[in-house]
């Protein structure tokens, strides 16, 4: 009798398995997922991996991935996009051939930075104000303007301030942290540079940098956008309001990403986590 019990106990536990699947008194939910699309940028970097930190501590699952921007857009605009949200959209000027080209099939969501400026940019101990008069200092420059990829909107501006200003300088091709790597390198030595450059970005907070006059008025002002699939909203709702939220002021996205830059992404995004847990968590609300 006793085997005629376990066997009947048995055989109902395989019929709960195969309809409900398990045998167990708590049947969770697969979680939600996110794909989060993201540029080689410091800013980007950063609020991105602090936005996964966040999911994940709200029972998403999350999945990060690194672009060019240019397919960033390209892959939010699919109807059947493998990617979800950006949240460095530099909208409206820098990133605006990219806007014009996918923008119909993209949903924009939130704002992450408010301020969004780029420029070349110079240390504060070089003796030069404007754009104009970067040519009277091109030996001493070597004839270089430190970029980054060819990518990023602000490469397509600064070839277009070098054509409208006649510059006599060439845009060298690098990455984020090839120009933050150059700039250090000059700035221990006092030595002469100029970058492309932007705000929000950490070097502001470790260098004492300005911004050379634009006259022409080649680099705008932006508001760095968080945009997503079309339909993520309804798919998401509850991620999609985090992302509605987000937002940071240039004081604590300074702090977050010199603890990514310092500490690693995801220890940096834990650690500024840690710290400002009620704001972001009040993201979700």
């Amino acid at each position: 009798m006793k085997y005629q019990t376990q066997l009947i106990a048995f055989l109902l536990c395989a019929v709960m398995a195969l309809s409900l699947g398990g045998c167990t008194s708590e049947n969770k939910e697969k979680k939600a997922s996110v794909s989060i699309l993201y540029g080689n940028w410091a800013e980007a970097i950063a609020m991105s991996y602090l936005a996964n930190e966040a999911l994940l501590h709200h029972d998403f699952e999350v999945k990060l991935t690194s672009l060019e921007p240019g397919l960033i857009y390209g892959e939010l605009s699919k109807k059947n996009s493998k990617g979800d949200v950006y949240l460095d959209a530099w909208l409206p000027n820098t990133h605006k051939d990219y806007w014009k080209q996918y923008g119909e099939k993209i949903d924009i969501i939130g704002k992450s930075f408010d301020d969004g400026t780029t420029g070349l940019v110079v240390p504060a101990y070089m003796d030069i104000q404007s754009i104009t008069e970067l040519n009277d200092h091109k030996e001493a420059l070597k004839g270089k303007i430190i970029g980054i990829g060819s990518g990023a909107g602000i490469h397509a501006q600064t070839l277009q301030a070098i054509d409208e200003y006649a510059l006599e300088l060439e845009q060298i091709t690098s990455s984020g942290p090839a120009m933050v790597a150059a700039l250090e390198k000059a700035y221990k030595k006092q030595s002469p540079i100029v970058i492309t450059g932007w705000k929000p970005h950490y070097k502001w907070a470790q260098f004492d940098l300005k911004y050379l006059e634009d006259p022409k008025g080649i680099y705008q002002k932006d508001e760095c956008t968080i945009i997503a699939r079309q339909g993520f909203k309804e798919d998401q709702p509850e991620a999609a309001q985090f992302f509605a939220n987000f937002n940071l002021s240039e004081e604590k996205l300074y702090d977050l990403m010199g603890k990514v830059a310092t500490m690693g992404e995801v220890p940096g995004a834990k650690a500024f986590y840690a710290e400002n847990k009620a704001l972001v968590d009040g993201w979700f609300l």
